[in-house]
């Protein structure tokens, strides 16, 4: 290569590397005209007033902190538990528009509010109080109230129930009283009449004492003072209760217990449970029938009571429901038998104010199994062996008594 040619290459070079120098500049001058002109879009950064933060992590209710484009700059734990926050957005509009309220006007604003939870149609009953904090912020405070709000429908429904359960027998002794009056001269009806009442006047005073003993088993500290309780003689004593309406039935109820079965508790409550499982069992069996009540230490020390009936049985659909108050199975045949439909919801709270539990087996046509299992205490060494007692009624003891189901202690 001559002179003249190497000379001409290095002009046409020089002239494209000032080329791309230009190009450069004019392209970095372009990004950082578009980066600043972002930055002068962009809301500025407002720091939370000193202590906020620490505030936030250690409230137990959902505490979020909204900057003035309504973005999330910070939050309580509860509020991301409760899926009120999702990464710097506030997800309910509910609140969102609160927090615009309060930030245009500086007014605190408090307000009850049905929110969606999660993507179905459950709703999540809360009280939210949004108030400015410091210049740039909003604080949107929110308490769950979806437990207060279930407990105030269960009493309210509780109190139609009673309403609804106390009107039948005072309405009939008033139609009954009505009728004693105008047949005063027939001394015949008047004793039918007077019998009926009687029969009302005790189905009224055993609505109304366990309406007070289900509302005492709810309440706190039902047991203050727990005792050692023999389950066994409760057993016992409620079969002993159940005696003259097993008798009336043509009914046999056998006992067999296991010594040793005492657990920590309330004797007269553990004993009412019982009364309440025999009574039942009695008065859905046929005549001719038994009903077993068995006491005994299972293998994890768990003492279990199972009353066992060969009665009409419960439907699968009907089990899930029979613990609930004034909830009947048949409702015509409790009305024969004076029956409240409180003495399983009775029996249910008594099992838990012990740290047990009440399960059930049944099969139409087969009968039931009610079992109650209840933490037992320590079994002594000298234990003596199981015994049985007498059974009620023309059964004994060692006559076939119906076993629980397999199922149940499983």
């Amino acid at each position: 290569m001559d002179s003249t040619t190497a000379a001409i290459l290095g002009a046409v070079a020089a002239l494209a590397l000032g080329a791309v120098a230009v190009l450069a500049v004019r392209l970095t001058g372009r990004s950082a005209a578009r980066a600043a002109a972002r930055d002068a879009a962009a809301p500025p950064v407002q720091d939370l007033a000193p202590g906020a933060a620490e505030v936030l992590a250690v409230l137990r209710s959902s505490g979020v902190v909204l900057d003035s484009s309504d973005r999330v700059v910070n939050n309580s734990p509860a509020a991301a538990a409760h899926g009120l926050v999702r990464g710097q957005e506030l997800v309910h509009p509910e609140l969102v528009q609160l927090a615009r309220d309060v930030r245009r006007d500086g007014v605190i604003r408090e307000a009850e509010l049905q929110l969606r939870k999660g993507l179905g149609d459950a709703r999540l009953a809360v009280a939210a109080r949004v108030a400015p904090l410091g210049a740039h912020h909003v604080l949107v405070l929110v308490e769950d109230r979806s437990d207060a709000r279930r407990i105030e429908e269960v009493r309210r429904d509780f109190l139609a129930n009673v309403s609804h359960e106390l009107k039948t027998p005072v309405g009939g002794i008033a139609l009954l009283a009505e009728a004693v009056l105008h047949a005063s001269d027939d001394p015949e009806a008047v004793a039918r009449f007077a019998q009926r009442m009687t029969v009302e006047s005790k189905r009224l005073t055993q609505l109304v004492r366990e309406i007070v003993e289900l509302s005492r088993l709810q309440g706190a500290d039902v047991i203050t003072e727990p005792v050692l309780v023999d389950v066994g003689r409760c057993a016992t004593e409620a079969a002993e209760r159940c005696r003259l309406l097993a008798e009336q039935h043509r009914i046999d109820v056998a006992v067999h217990l296991e010594s040793g079965c005492t657990v920590w508790g309330d004797e007269g409550l553990v004993t009412t449970a019982v009364t309440n499982l025999v009574g039942n069992a009695v008065s859905y069996s046929e005549s001719g029938t038994r009903v077993g009540v068995s006491v005994r230490r299972a293998r994890d020390g768990l003492v279990e009571v199972a009353v066992t009936d060969q009665g009409v049985g419960i439907a699968p659909e009907e089990q899930e429901r029979i613990f609930e108050r004034f909830y009947r199975v048949d409702a015509a045949r409790s009305r024969r038998t004076g029956g409240t439909g409180l003495g399983l919801a009775i029996v249910k709270h008594v099992a838990e104010n012990h740290g047990g539990q009440v399960t059930v087996w049944s099969e139409p046509g087969r009968g039931s199994t009610f079992t109650v299992r209840l933490p037992g205490t320590v079994l002594p060494a000298d234990a003596a062996p199981s015994v049985s007692r007498p059974a009620l009624g023309a059964a004994s003891a060692s006559a076939s008594v119906p076993r629980p189901d397999p199922a149940v202690n499983a």
